[in-house]
């Protein structure tokens, strides 16, 4: 079908429904932070360790200050720690890298949240919690590059489209778009950004929130193409990561699936995610 771009301007309140998984959940976890016991499995004992990256972005995080609990993955993890029956003051922030946190061996946090999708391939490494998001992947261009006018998939195929290697977004531009000149990879949604910006690539493809975002406030004249239709083999759903075989997953996922039964996911969303209106599915 034939399908108009939307230039973003400003940033409004996000629509949560469709977003944020439903489902049924079970009870919280019992055995939380004030144990004493050496073996609980936290990475500190009465302390709960909570990764992100550096630097974290906006509206995931803003200011790049998690501890303040400010923005959705900031929100959620205190969320959780309270869930797990930890006070504000026991989470502990740690920094990794994107590949750090989903690489195989021991870790220096009891979860890290950065988007990582749940995908088998990352799941022979490292545990993953019960969903807390799900979002769909979106194409994101500026009014005077060559994508600015594109329709479809097929107006993408021979432009220069990339994305945040290792990411959803990635696998989406190789299964979904397949460029001629194939998905060019940046260690960074930033990097992603800067190249745009620059005119090295012709669009970029991101999650949705970080979309609305990058085209509202750091590019000046930022456009949405659409959103790219879900990939055969990976569903972008947000879990926070853990070391593989972790004693707390089973806990942590309790925590989550508490949360979204509750509405607090819901609530979280529609106050740190961001929508501008809607982004068309391209065909």
């Amino acid at each position: 079908m034939t399908l108009s771009f939307r230039r973003v301007g400003t940033i409004a309140a996000l629509a949560a429904a469709g977003l944020v998984l439903g489902g049924c959940a079970s009870s919280p976890a019992s055995s939380g932070g004030t144990g004493g016991e050496s073996d609980s499995g936290y990475v500190t004992e009465g302390k709960f360790t909570v990764a992100t990256g550096e630097p974290a972005y906006y509206p995931w995080v803003i200011d790049d200050a998690p501890e303040s609990g400010e923005g959705y993955e900031a929100a959620v993890a205190y969320a959780v720690a309270e869930q797990l029956g930890f006070d504000e003051d026991d989470v502990v922030w740690v920094r990794t890298t994107f590949d750090e946190a989903i690489a195989p061996g021991p870790k220096n946090f009891d979860v890290n949240l950065q988007q990582f999708s749940i995908t088998e391939e990352r799941a022979q490494n490292v545990d993953f919690s019960s969903p807390y998001y799900e979002t769909t992947q979106v194409v994101v261009t500026t009014g005077s590059s060559k994508a600015a006018d594109a329709a479809s998939l097929a107006d993408l195929k021979d432009l220069l489209v990339g994305a945040q290697t290792g990411t959803t977004s990635f696998t989406a531009v190789e299964e979904q778009i397949a460029p001629t000149a194939g998905a060019q990879a940046f260690n960074t949604n930033e990097d992603a950004v800067l190249a745009l910006r620059s005119g090295t690539v012709d669009a970029i493809v991101v999650d949705l929130p970080t979309a609305f975002f990058i085209a509202g406030v750091e590019l000046d004249d930022g456009v949405l193409i659409g959103q790219l239709p879900q990939g055969s083999g990976e569903s972008d759903r947000f879990g926070l990561v853990l070391e593989k075989d972790s004693p707390l997953t089973e806990d942590v996922s309790a925590a989550v699936d508490a949360l979204r039964e509750d509405g607090t996911l819901d609530e979280l969303a529609q106050e740190w995610l961001a929508d501008a209106g809607d982004a068309p599915v391209l065909e």
